[in-house]
């Protein structure tokens, strides 16, 4: 029995692979790097559902775009059920709040899940939603949406990056969720829900904010080496380093590097992180000589994030964005399977007494 399902083959997938002693992550047959500040979300998108989604190619700027529209005119009536939620809680209950019809287009929940990101970090900070924009991409209208202000190319270009770097990776924990709920036939809506609930959990979704809490402690570059030095005498991980998956280099870190070099510069922490970063690889190779602790997507979505204007507890519903196109391209190659994910267990409880 393998605790965990760890290396146990629960599908057969054309969307993406990890190859972690390689540090590659290939979707849908090209390498992370040739997408990932290259094509646009909603490209990426398109070429994800080549196949599985009718007519997704044939304009998905407009498709995504009218599927925020369509969102917004259901949701926003829900805004004032946000006040006391966090963000990610009222992201939840805007997305669930949608119809499982058969009627609906995939790319509803891709645009259901932009707007409700945007709505739920609002809505948290006590301000009314803003409708989205059909003249503009994807990225660009849900920062704009969230931030209620002009968005510029590089911050659009950066979002972007973002969220096409988290849009799939292989069969982690609520993508497999996902695909567990679609297996049931309950709908593709009811997939993207599902997912986001797993991604709610700190394991999953939550590292990137604790990034900016090192930072934070830290506090100067002058402090960096004894600070990193103390926390790891204590036993304490080293927040956007490391990876159960990656043995080298993550892949989506130096994506989303290039993405911040973009934006260096304005007034951000971009140096900071940068010169903390250098330091912790350093501190990392004296107190662990032999095992290589590279910086992983962590650490440069919570700088990325950040110097976007984007609060900490809007982090997991921005990544529950990108990754929305993923849990829809699983659920609809997982129904076409036609058959239920079903597991066994093993039984370790007690036994009825046998009759004498």
């Amino acid at each position: 029995m393998t605790i965990g399902l760890d290396d146990v083959v629960a599908a057969e997938t054309g969307l993406s692979h990890v190859d972690g002693e390689a540090g590659r992550l290939i979707i849908a047959g090209h390498d992370l790097e040739e997408l990932a500040g290259q094509m646009s979300f909603e490209d990426v998108v398109a070429m994800l559902w080549d196949g599985l989604v009718p007519n997704a190619a044939s304009n998905p700027k407009a498709l995504l775009s009218e599927a925020r529209q369509r969102a917004y005119a259901h949701l926003a009536p829900l805004s004032p059920r946000l006040a006391g939620l966090t963000p990610v809680e009222g992201m939840r209950l805007l997305l669930a709040s949608l119809p499982d019809a058969e009627r609906d287009h995939p790319a509803l929940a891709v645009g259901a899940a932009g707007v409700a990101a945007a709505m739920a970090v609002r809505g948290a900070q006590g301000l009314a939603p803003v409708a989205p924009d059909s003249l503009l991409g994807h990225a660009a209208d849900i920062l704009r949406m969230m931030r209620d202000a002009p968005v510029s190319d590089s911050e659009a270009k950066g979002l972007d990056t973002y969220l096409v770097t988290v849009i799939d990776h292989g069969l982690n924990a609520s993508t497999f969720t996902a695909r567990v709920v679609a297996s049931t036939q309950a709908g593709i809506l009811s997939s993207v829900v599902a997912g986001l609930c797993a991604l709610k959990g700190p394991l999953h979704g939550g590292a990137p904010g604790p990034v900016l809490d090192m930072l934070d402690a830290i506090g100067s570059i002058e402090n960096a080496d004894a600070w990193l030095d103390d926390a790891m005498s204590r036993g304490e991980r080293l927040m956007g380093f490391g990876h159960r998956i990656y043995k080298v280099r993550d892949p989506r870190a130096d994506v989303l590097m290039a993405a911040v070099g973009r934006l260096k510069g304005k007034s951000n922490r971009i140096a900071f992180a940068e010169a903390v970063e250098a330091t912790a690889l350093r501190v990392l190779e004296r107190r662990k000589p032999g095992r290589r602790l590279d910086t992983n997507v962590e650490f440069y979505t919570a700088i990325l994030l950040d110097a976007l204007g984007i609060p900490r507890e809007g982090f997991t519903p921005l990544f529950a964005a990108g990754r929305s196109a993923g849990w829809v391209a699983h659920a609809i190659e997982q129904t076409r399977t036609g058959r239920i994910i079903r597991p066994q267990s093993r039984y370790v409880g007690a036994w009825p007494a046998e009759a004498a």
